[in-house]
């Protein structure tokens, strides 16, 4: 059984960074997307960023284009997002989930939300104005 496991939230001013982290522990499949959403109080969970296990091919919500980069250690099982010049409006709490035995492609972050079953416990990240 995977396991997802995700670090690295706080507080941070806008305009600053912060870097995610995500290790998926137990037995998983050679290819795979990973990826990341978030949570705010009170909306629904929606779709950030993800990688693939293969070639490293990403997608990018529109909202997060050009701030945030997703890269993954496949030797580690490890996802990282860096995210640059936060705003308040990125404050949530960001979970990191997996689809085995698929690439990352736009159904994943647009629409993943709905139909993901894996997930780790989340971690809150504060932007302050």
């Amino acid at each position: 059984e995977v396991q997802l496991v995700e670090s690295g939230g706080g507080l941070v001013q806008a305009g600053g960074s912060l870097r995610l982290s995500c290790v998926a522990s137990g037995s998983i499949a050679d290819v795979y997307a990973i990826g990341w959403f978030r949570q705010a109080p009170g909306k629904e969970r929606e779709g950030v960023a993800c990688i693939s296990s293969t070639d490293g091919s990403t997608y990018y919500a529109d909202s997060v284009k050009g701030r945030f980069t997703i890269s993954s250690v496949n030797a580690k099982n490890t996802v990282y997002m860096q995210m640059n010049s936060l705003e308040p409006e990125d404050t949530a709490v960001y979970f990191c989930a997996v689809d085995e035995k698929v690439s990352c492609t736009g159904s994943f972050v647009l629409h993943g939300n709905k139909y993901l079953a894996l997930w780790g416990q989340g971690t809150r990240v504060t932007v302050s104005s």
